[in-house]
Protein backbone atom coordinates (compact mmCIF):
# COMPACT_ATOMS: atom_id res chain seq x y z
CA UNK A 1 0.00 0.00 0.00
CA UNK A 2 1.68 3.15 -1.12
CA UNK A 3 0.57 5.23 1.71
CA UNK A 4 1.29 3.10 4.13
CA UNK A 5 5.07 3.08 5.50
CA UNK A 6 6.61 1.20 8.15
CA UNK A 7 8.93 2.76 10.04
CA UNK A 8 9.94 -0.25 12.52
CA UNK A 9 9.05 -1.40 16.09
CA UNK A 10 5.47 -1.53 15.43
CA UNK A 11 5.32 2.28 14.32
CA UNK A 12 3.39 3.21 10.70
CA UNK A 13 2.76 6.17 8.94
CA UNK A 14 -0.27 6.74 7.18
CA UNK A 15 0.07 9.51 4.53
CA UNK A 16 -4.11 11.07 5.31
CA UNK A 17 -3.93 13.11 1.73
CA UNK A 18 -4.39 16.56 3.05
CA UNK A 19 -3.82 18.80 0.53
CA UNK A 20 -0.50 16.74 -1.53
CA UNK A 21 1.57 13.62 -1.02
CA UNK A 22 3.33 13.32 2.09
CA UNK A 23 2.32 17.04 3.50
CA UNK A 24 0.29 15.28 6.75
CA UNK A 25 1.07 11.80 8.53
CA UNK A 26 -0.91 9.70 10.42
CA UNK A 27 0.81 7.23 12.84
CA UNK A 28 -0.58 4.27 13.62
CA UNK A 29 0.77 1.91 17.25
CA UNK A 30 0.54 -1.54 16.65
CA UNK A 31 1.05 -3.62 19.82
CA UNK A 32 -0.16 -7.31 20.54
CA UNK A 33 -3.19 -7.13 17.55
CA UNK A 34 -3.98 -3.97 19.11
CA UNK A 35 -3.84 -0.19 17.95
CA UNK A 36 -3.39 3.38 18.63
CA UNK A 37 -3.98 5.92 15.89
CA UNK A 38 -2.31 9.50 16.34
CA UNK A 39 -4.04 11.91 14.46
CA UNK A 40 -7.07 11.66 12.32
CA UNK A 41 -6.44 13.20 9.49
CA UNK A 42 -9.14 14.90 7.81
CA UNK A 43 -13.17 13.16 6.94
CA UNK A 44 -11.64 12.54 3.60
CA UNK A 45 -8.36 10.40 5.74
CA UNK A 46 -10.49 7.59 6.95
CA UNK A 47 -10.79 5.02 3.85
CA UNK A 48 -6.82 5.39 4.12
CA UNK A 49 -6.76 4.46 7.85
CA UNK A 50 -9.50 1.58 7.17
CA UNK A 51 -7.09 1.00 4.05
CA UNK A 52 -3.69 0.63 6.36
CA UNK A 53 -5.65 -1.36 8.80
CA UNK A 54 -6.71 -3.95 6.81
CA UNK A 55 -3.29 -3.94 4.74
CA UNK A 56 -1.94 -4.86 8.34
CA UNK A 57 -4.36 -7.44 9.28
CA UNK A 58 -6.03 -5.24 11.61
CA UNK A 59 -10.12 -5.00 11.98
CA UNK A 60 -11.15 -1.47 12.95
CA UNK A 61 -12.39 -3.39 16.13
CA UNK A 62 -8.59 -3.31 17.34
CA UNK A 63 -7.97 0.44 17.00
CA UNK A 64 -8.34 0.98 20.83
CA UNK A 65 -6.82 4.71 21.06
CA UNK A 66 -7.36 8.09 18.88
CA UNK A 67 -4.52 9.83 20.46
CA UNK A 68 -4.66 13.53 19.01
CA UNK A 69 -2.07 16.38 19.76
CA UNK A 70 -4.58 19.50 19.13
CA UNK A 71 -7.76 20.69 17.61
CA UNK A 72 -6.54 22.04 14.02
CA UNK A 73 -8.58 20.36 11.87
CA UNK A 74 -5.51 19.22 9.61
CA UNK A 75 -5.11 16.69 12.42
CA UNK A 76 -8.30 16.07 13.80
CA UNK A 77 -10.81 17.13 11.54
CA UNK A 78 -11.50 13.51 10.64
CA UNK A 79 -11.97 12.50 14.52
CA UNK A 80 -15.41 12.17 14.59
CA UNK A 81 -16.22 10.35 11.23
CA UNK A 82 -12.96 7.74 12.38
CA UNK A 83 -14.57 7.74 15.94
CA UNK A 84 -17.83 5.96 13.57
CA UNK A 85 -15.92 3.64 12.13
CA UNK A 86 -13.47 2.01 14.74
CA UNK A 87 -15.87 1.15 17.22
CA UNK A 88 -14.02 0.36 20.38
CA UNK A 89 -11.35 3.31 20.17
CA UNK A 90 -11.35 5.99 22.92
CA UNK A 91 -10.28 9.77 21.97
CA UNK A 92 -7.72 11.33 23.69
CA UNK A 93 -7.42 15.00 23.39
CA UNK A 94 -6.11 18.25 25.75
CA UNK A 95 -8.73 19.45 28.02
CA UNK A 96 -9.26 22.94 26.17
CA UNK A 97 -9.75 20.77 22.88
CA UNK A 98 -12.17 17.92 23.99
CA UNK A 99 -15.66 20.61 24.01
CA UNK A 100 -14.63 20.96 20.66
CA UNK A 101 -14.71 17.24 19.69
CA UNK A 102 -18.21 16.62 21.51
CA UNK A 103 -19.39 19.99 19.86
CA UNK A 104 -17.98 21.23 16.79
CA UNK A 105 -19.42 24.45 15.77
CA UNK A 106 -17.56 26.91 17.67
CA UNK A 107 -14.29 24.59 16.08
CA UNK A 108 -16.07 25.09 12.39
CA UNK A 109 -16.41 28.72 12.90
CA UNK A 110 -12.89 29.32 13.75
CA UNK A 111 -11.72 27.91 10.94
CA UNK A 112 -13.74 29.25 8.80
CA UNK A 113 -12.56 32.56 9.59
CA UNK A 114 -8.85 31.55 8.80
CA UNK A 115 -9.46 29.60 6.01
CA UNK A 116 -12.75 30.56 4.07
CA UNK A 117 -15.79 28.32 3.82
CA UNK A 118 -15.13 27.45 0.29
CA UNK A 119 -11.69 26.07 1.18
CA UNK A 120 -12.54 24.81 4.52
CA UNK A 121 -15.20 22.53 3.25
CA UNK A 122 -13.39 20.94 0.58
CA UNK A 123 -10.23 20.24 2.51
CA UNK A 124 -11.76 18.93 5.93
CA UNK A 125 -14.89 17.54 4.97
CA UNK A 126 -17.65 17.43 7.67
CA UNK A 127 -16.99 17.79 11.34
CA UNK A 128 -19.01 15.66 13.04
CA UNK A 129 -19.33 15.01 17.15
CA UNK A 130 -17.64 12.65 19.37
CA UNK A 131 -19.84 11.44 21.73
CA UNK A 132 -18.62 12.62 25.40
CA UNK A 133 -18.41 9.67 27.17
CA UNK A 134 -15.53 8.21 24.65
CA UNK A 135 -13.77 11.65 25.00
CA UNK A 136 -10.51 11.44 27.41
CA UNK A 137 -8.95 14.23 28.59
CA UNK A 138 -4.89 14.39 27.90
CA UNK A 139 -4.02 15.55 31.50
CA UNK A 140 0.18 16.23 31.66
CA UNK A 141 0.90 12.78 33.22
CA UNK A 142 -1.75 10.50 31.59
CA UNK A 143 -0.67 7.12 31.11
CA UNK A 144 -1.94 5.43 27.72
CA UNK A 145 -1.42 1.57 27.46
CA UNK A 146 -1.78 -0.33 24.45
CA UNK A 147 -1.03 -3.98 25.24
CA UNK A 148 1.16 -3.34 27.69
CA UNK A 149 2.88 -0.80 25.71
CA UNK A 150 3.11 2.47 27.34
CA UNK A 151 2.51 6.30 26.03
CA UNK A 152 3.07 9.13 27.89
CA UNK A 153 1.41 12.62 27.92
CA UNK A 154 2.79 15.88 28.01
CA UNK A 155 1.10 19.27 27.85
CA UNK A 156 3.10 21.02 24.93
CA UNK A 157 1.57 24.54 24.65
CA UNK A 158 3.50 27.00 22.21
CA UNK A 159 2.00 26.40 19.25
CA UNK A 160 -1.87 26.33 20.70
CA UNK A 161 -2.49 26.15 24.13
CA UNK A 162 -4.39 22.80 23.39
CA UNK A 163 -1.32 21.58 22.68
CA UNK A 164 -0.02 17.98 24.31
CA UNK A 165 2.45 14.93 22.65
CA UNK A 166 3.08 11.98 23.45
CA UNK A 167 5.94 9.70 23.86
CA UNK A 168 6.21 5.84 23.21
CA UNK A 169 8.15 4.44 25.86
CA UNK A 170 9.15 1.81 23.40
CA UNK A 171 10.77 3.23 20.70
CA UNK A 172 11.73 6.08 23.13
CA UNK A 173 10.38 8.44 20.32
CA UNK A 174 8.22 11.66 20.25
CA UNK A 175 4.95 12.07 18.54
CA UNK A 176 4.84 15.78 18.42
CA UNK A 177 2.22 17.34 16.14
CA UNK A 178 3.60 21.05 15.16
CA UNK A 179 5.32 21.37 18.72
CA UNK A 180 8.54 20.43 17.13
CA UNK A 181 7.85 21.99 13.36
CA UNK A 182 7.91 20.79 9.98
CA UNK A 183 10.33 18.60 8.02
CA UNK A 184 8.88 17.77 4.11
CA UNK A 185 10.75 14.85 3.00
CA UNK A 186 11.20 16.43 -0.16
CA UNK A 187 13.71 18.88 1.29
CA UNK A 188 15.96 15.97 2.23
CA UNK A 189 19.58 15.61 1.07
CA UNK A 190 21.36 12.14 1.86
CA UNK A 191 19.65 11.58 4.27
CA UNK A 192 19.86 14.65 6.39
CA UNK A 193 16.53 16.37 7.38
CA UNK A 194 15.88 20.02 7.98
CA UNK A 195 13.32 21.67 9.95
CA UNK A 196 10.63 25.27 10.01
CA UNK A 197 8.73 26.38 12.47
CA UNK A 198 4.98 26.32 12.55
CA UNK A 199 3.21 28.99 13.95
CA UNK A 200 -0.14 28.64 12.60
CA UNK A 201 -3.11 31.20 14.29
CA UNK A 202 -4.19 31.46 16.64
CA UNK A 203 -2.35 30.41 20.00
CA UNK A 204 1.31 31.07 18.98
CA UNK A 205 3.68 31.89 21.92
CA UNK A 206 7.33 31.89 21.48
CA UNK A 207 8.30 31.75 25.19
CA UNK A 208 5.71 28.30 25.36
CA UNK A 209 7.08 26.77 22.37
CA UNK A 210 10.78 26.92 23.35
CA UNK A 211 9.90 25.45 26.87
CA UNK A 212 7.80 22.47 24.80
CA UNK A 213 11.02 21.89 22.56
CA UNK A 214 13.62 21.77 26.00
CA UNK A 215 11.24 19.41 28.25
CA UNK A 216 11.08 16.88 25.13
CA UNK A 217 14.88 16.93 24.37
CA UNK A 218 15.30 16.10 28.08
CA UNK A 219 13.64 13.27 27.98
CA UNK A 220 16.99 12.46 25.06
CA UNK A 221 14.43 11.19 22.69
CA UNK A 222 15.80 8.58 20.09
CA UNK A 223 13.35 10.35 17.38
CA UNK A 224 10.00 12.99 16.63
CA UNK A 225 7.46 11.46 14.94
CA UNK A 226 5.98 14.83 13.14
CA UNK A 227 2.32 15.64 11.49
CA UNK A 228 4.13 17.30 8.63
CA UNK A 229 6.03 14.86 8.07
CA UNK A 230 6.75 11.53 10.11
CA UNK A 231 10.02 10.53 11.66
CA UNK A 232 13.07 12.63 12.13
CA UNK A 233 16.49 12.11 14.29
CA UNK A 234 19.23 13.92 14.46
CA UNK A 235 17.74 15.83 17.18
CA UNK A 236 20.31 18.05 18.60
CA UNK A 237 20.85 19.74 15.30
CA UNK A 238 17.55 19.99 14.33
CA UNK A 239 16.41 21.37 17.65
CA UNK A 240 18.80 24.24 17.94
CA UNK A 241 18.34 25.21 14.22
CA UNK A 242 14.28 25.09 15.64
CA UNK A 243 14.91 27.47 18.14
CA UNK A 244 17.06 29.78 16.25
CA UNK A 245 14.65 29.97 13.65
CA UNK A 246 11.64 30.65 16.18
CA UNK A 247 14.03 33.65 17.01
CA UNK A 248 14.21 34.54 14.05
CA UNK A 249 10.17 34.46 13.49
CA UNK A 250 9.77 36.87 16.57
CA UNK A 251 12.22 39.61 15.12
CA UNK A 252 10.30 39.58 11.75
CA UNK A 253 6.94 40.08 13.68
CA UNK A 254 8.39 42.63 15.90
CA UNK A 255 9.87 44.23 12.43
CA UNK A 256 6.47 44.53 11.23
CA UNK A 257 4.76 45.70 14.99
CA UNK A 258 4.24 49.63 13.86
CA UNK A 259 3.14 48.32 9.98
CA UNK A 260 -0.61 49.41 9.37
CA UNK A 261 -2.34 45.97 9.72
CA UNK A 262 -3.65 46.21 6.00
CA UNK A 263 -0.10 45.68 5.08
CA UNK A 264 1.36 43.99 7.81
CA UNK A 265 0.86 40.39 7.22
CA UNK A 266 2.30 40.67 3.37
CA UNK A 267 5.66 42.23 5.12
CA UNK A 268 5.65 39.36 7.82
CA UNK A 269 5.11 37.04 4.44
CA UNK A 270 7.62 38.42 2.28
CA UNK A 271 10.08 38.36 5.48
CA UNK A 272 9.35 34.53 6.24
CA UNK A 273 10.05 33.76 2.57
CA UNK A 274 13.58 35.74 2.26
CA UNK A 275 13.96 33.71 5.65
CA UNK A 276 12.75 30.28 3.97
CA UNK A 277 14.80 30.64 0.84
CA UNK A 278 17.80 31.61 2.94
CA UNK A 279 18.03 28.85 4.76
CA UNK A 280 16.96 26.36 2.02
CA UNK A 281 20.48 27.70 0.73
CA UNK A 282 22.67 27.83 3.31
CA UNK A 283 21.63 24.09 4.63
CA UNK A 284 21.93 22.41 1.38
CA UNK A 285 18.19 21.66 1.56
CA UNK A 286 17.33 18.96 -1.97
CA UNK A 287 14.85 22.20 -3.18
CA UNK A 288 16.14 24.95 -3.56
CA UNK A 289 14.33 28.86 -4.55
CA UNK A 290 11.09 28.67 -6.10
CA UNK A 291 10.50 25.25 -5.31
CA UNK A 292 11.32 25.32 -1.63
CA UNK A 293 9.11 28.13 -1.32
CA UNK A 294 6.05 26.56 -3.80
CA UNK A 295 6.41 23.34 -1.09
CA UNK A 296 6.10 25.62 2.12
CA UNK A 297 3.49 28.09 0.37
CA UNK A 298 0.47 27.22 2.69
CA UNK A 299 2.65 27.14 5.68
CA UNK A 300 4.35 30.04 5.19
CA UNK A 301 1.17 32.20 5.22
CA UNK A 302 -0.41 30.44 7.89
CA UNK A 303 3.09 31.31 9.89
CA UNK A 304 2.19 34.54 9.07
CA UNK A 305 -1.04 35.00 9.74
CA UNK A 306 0.06 33.68 13.19
CA UNK A 307 2.50 35.79 13.73
CA UNK A 308 0.43 38.75 12.78
CA UNK A 309 -2.11 37.23 15.51
CA UNK A 310 0.46 37.23 18.37
CA UNK A 311 1.85 40.71 17.52
CA UNK A 312 -1.81 42.05 17.92
CA UNK A 313 -2.40 39.80 21.37
CA UNK A 314 0.68 40.64 22.78
CA UNK A 315 0.00 44.49 22.14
Amino acid sequence: MKDLEALGMGIYAIDSGYLRPRMDALHLIVEGGRAALVESGTAHSVPRVLAALAALGLAPEAVDWLLLTHVHLDHAGGAGALMQVLPNARLVVHPRGARHMIEPSKLWAGTVAVYGEAFAREAYGELVPVPAGRVLEATDGLLIELAGRRVEVIDAPGHARHHVCYFDTCTQGWFSGDAFGLSYRETDRAGRAFIFPATTPVQFEPAAMHATIARMLARKPACMYLTHYSRVTDLTRLAADLQRLLDAFVEIAEAAANVAEDMQRALIRAALESLLRREASEQGWALQGNEAVALYATDLELNAQGLQVWLKNRA
